[in-house]
Parts: structure tokens; sequence; C-alpha cells
């Protein structure tokens, strides 16, 4: 099945993502593009190599001038099109989801994925049967150097102390799934005068783990910090947007601590007010670090391009997601885990104490994720009928539901790709946050789900 929402399109290939399918996308996109070029990227699929060719092909064809960054992360992609005068951008990639997977991104001329109605109209185009044949071809670059650009970029973040980082020397154990990251995150931490210890970076080695960067699927790189005597660890997803973190004692902290560790070093520079803008199901350990140094969260719908877009209007330089998404728009408009590994390396360098006890000295919540099947269900009624069974509650009906108490929330929203609803809450403790959820279970209308 081909699922197409603003994230982009991906699907298994060669059933749903085929190169007749990626030259009818690019065919689009060009329609939708204003005159300039485009920037390509892919991570390290077995499928990627032949999409990217299909791309190129297609869009020389049109008469578009192509960069080609090669294997890249989707934030390196999107930070080079902002920086150039590049056009747009699409990077090859199924972002979490398994090798047999692939998909594509479109990144507009700003660097930032395109909105609903952007890629509305880049839908719309796909029926098109405007064939203008341009008087010359376009021209096919390589653009190797787009990673240093972007690492360097990162090295010039203003409050970055990138010699206070270099004088601790961090010894970094790092997995990167054998992803776009492989390359591009050992460099920016060799740059910080880090050692890294590389777990899983080899760009040509396949998924060794499951994709996504959870507690569950980092053993390896729990093992090596343990092993070799690591400050920390560092884990990200195959297109290296997203970044987890593991502590000195190889103890995973959860994808949600990620914002959080960033967020508390973003704030502590005292340069107030600070709005940080975060979607409706990541921790409140953001809202309470927020509080704490005097800054406030906005919260948006479930999805980049819905924090990108309020960033945009509240003028915030922060945001990010509870999946290990870290957005500072100082280097570019989207998830980056180059930033993020600076952030919490400059957060590291500004005490002696340990990832764990800088950790442990944060407020401390835990999220339960479950999911429902329903089939046959109106899920604008179960969501009502969920809503009049906590009549005490604060209620946000912008994605789905969220029931709010002052310590503690569940959030229902239906699945956009299968027939189910996603049950994610959070409190103090594990135990607490399986009750809010049993909760939403046990009601009549889900009782034998």
């Amino acid at each position: 099945m081909l699922i197409e929402s603003i994230s982009g399109v991906r699907g298994i290939v060669p059933t749903d993502i085929n190169n007749d399918l990626v030259s009818a996308y690019a065919s689009a996109f060009h329609l939708l593009l204003p005159e300039g070029s485009v920037i390509l990227g892919r991570d390290t699929r077995p499928s990627g190599f032949e999409l990217i060719s299909s791309l190129t092909e297609q869009l020389i064809s049109k008469g578009r001038d192509v960069l080609d960054c090669g294997i890249c992360t989707t934030p390196t992609l999107q930070f080079v099109v902002e920086d150039t005068d590049a056009v747009g951008g699409i990077m090859v990639t199924a972002s979490h989801n398994p090798s047999k997977w692939n998909g594509l991104k479109f990144v507009a001329k700003d660097g930032c994925f395109l909105n609903a109605q952007q890629f509305a109209d880049l839908l719309s185009h796909l029926e098109s049967d405007e064939d203008g044949k341009p008087e010359f071809k376009g021209v096919y670059n390589g653009f190797e150097q787009a990673e240093r650009r972007h690492v360097d970029r990162v090295l010039h973040i203003d409050f970055i102390k990138v010699d206070t980082i270099r004088e601790r020397q961090f010894r970094i154990a790092v997995d990167t799934v054998n992803g776009a990251a492989s390359d591009a995150l050992p460099y920016l931490l060799k740059k910080l005068g880090c050692e890294v210890i590389p777990v899983h970076c080899d760009p040509q080695g396949g998924f060794p783990r499951g994709t996504e960067p959870l507690p569950e699927n980092l053993e390896d790189l729990c093992n090596a910090v343990r092993e070799h005597e690591c400050d920390l660890g560092f884990a990200t997803d195959p297109d290296g947007d997203r970044l987890a973190v593991v502590d000195e004692r190889g103890d995973p902290l959860g994808e949600e601590y990620t914002l959080v560790l960033a967020t508390d070093d973003f704030l502590s520079r005292g340069e107030l007010p600070e709005t940080i803008v975060t979607n409706l199901s990541t921790t409140l350990a953001v809202e309470e670090v927020a509080k704490l140094h005097g800054g406030h969260v906005e919260r948006t719908a479930v999805g980049e391009i819905n924090v990108v877009e309020r960033m945009k209007a509240s003028g915030a330089r922060l945001g990010g997601e509870g999946n290990g998404g870290v957005i500072l728009k100082d280097v570019h408009l989207g998830r980056d885990s180059l930033v993020g590994a600076a952030m919490i390396l400059n957060r590291l360098a500004k005490e002696e104490n340990p990832l764990s006890s800088i950790y442990a000295s944060l407020p401390q919540f835990t999220i339960v994720k479950d999911k429902v099947d329903i089939s046959g269900l109106d899920s604008d009624e179960l969501l009502s009928t969920i809503a009049e069974q906590f009549p005490e509650t604060e209620k946000n009906m912008d994605d789905g539901l969220k029931l709010i108490w002052s310590d503690r929330w569940i959030h229902v929203r239906k699945s956009n790709t299968e027939p189910i609803v996603r049950i994610y809450a959070e409190a103090s403790t594990i135990g607490e946050a399986e009750s809010l959820v049993d909760s939403v279970r046990k009601l009549d209308i889900l009782r034998d789900r």
C-alpha cells in the first residue's frame, strides 16, 4: 500500500515504490516549483541509488539542473536547499520503516517539508497532462560538500561553546543503524573533540537492528557504552533526523528526553522570553523545564510540518517532537540529529556531573503507547464517547482528542493509514500511565477490541 501524507510518500519496493512512480512524482514536483535547480539525497537503502537515478533522469529531461548529495541525512538535504539557490529538494528515504520500504520526502525552497496545501498541489500535478518540452536538458552535478557545509553550520551555532566541549574530550558510542548519519554524526563529534566508538556506522552494511532508535533496539549501543566506558551514546534512525541518547551507565533515556535536554540547554542561557513549540503527544517534561527557565510551550497537531508552521508563526527558535526530533531555526526548520547532539553535549559540558545525574535532575514522566483496532467504528463517535466519560478534564480537539490534567494526559488519535486509534498516556509513573490507557480501553465502546 502506498502511503501519501504531509510526510511524503512511502511504500514497499517495487510493489508500491518503483521507477515509474518516482518519475511521475518528479514531473509533478517540477510543475510545482519555480525555475531553478533541485537537490537530491538518499539514505542507505539498497533501492535508493536506482530511485535517485530515475528522479535525476526525469528532472533533467524537464530542463532542471540537479545537485546530487548522494548518501546524506534528511536534515543535511533540508539545510543545503535553504542555504543555496536551489528551489527544492527530494530525499529518497522511508524514514524509520524497514529496509524493503522506500519513499520520497519533498522539500520546499525554504528547506521545510511541503505543508498540507503544497502537498495537495503536488498531488494535483500528478494528474496533469502538461508535458512541456524544454529547449535544453538540465545538468547533473554531484554535491559532495553538502555534509561538511551542514556540520560547519552546526559548529557555528551562537550558543554552542565549541571550545568548552572540546576541552572535555568526551568518549561517545554512536549507532546510526548503518544509515545516512553513518559519516555525518561521527564527523561532527570528532570536530567537537570527541573520541568516537562506532557501533553500526557502515553505510553499506544494511540495517542491523530495529530502525527506530527505541530502547529495545539499542542493546549493542548500550553494551558499547559500558564496555568502552563512554560518557554517553547517540543513536539515530536511517535518515538521521531523530536522535536518542544513552547515559554513561548504558541506560537509554528514551527519545522523549532528547528534546527535554535540548530545551534545558537552550533556555539555560537566560535569554527570555522564549517560546518552545512541540506537538500534543510530547512529554510534559518539556513544559516543566520551560517553566523552570521562564519560557513557555505552544503545542500543535502531531507532524513535523505542523510544529514548523507554528514556529514560523510564533517566531520560535526551538521546537521539536518527542520522537527524538530537535528543530533549531538557527540552522534550519527541520528535525536534526546533528543539532540535537551538539546541544546535548553543550548541556553536558556546562557541569562536571555525568549525564545520568543531569537526567535525574529533570522532571520525570513516563509515556505509555497503545493502539486499538476500530474497524467498523465511527472514529468521531468514538472520540465523543471518550470525551463524555472524562467531564472533569481540559480537552483539546486539534488532533484527535487530548484529555489534560495538571500532571498527566491521554491522547487518542486516529491513524491516517490503518483502521486503528493510537492511545498515548503520560503520568509521573508507568503504573499511572498504564492506568490511564486502561481507563480508555475499558470503555464499553472499546471493551472487546
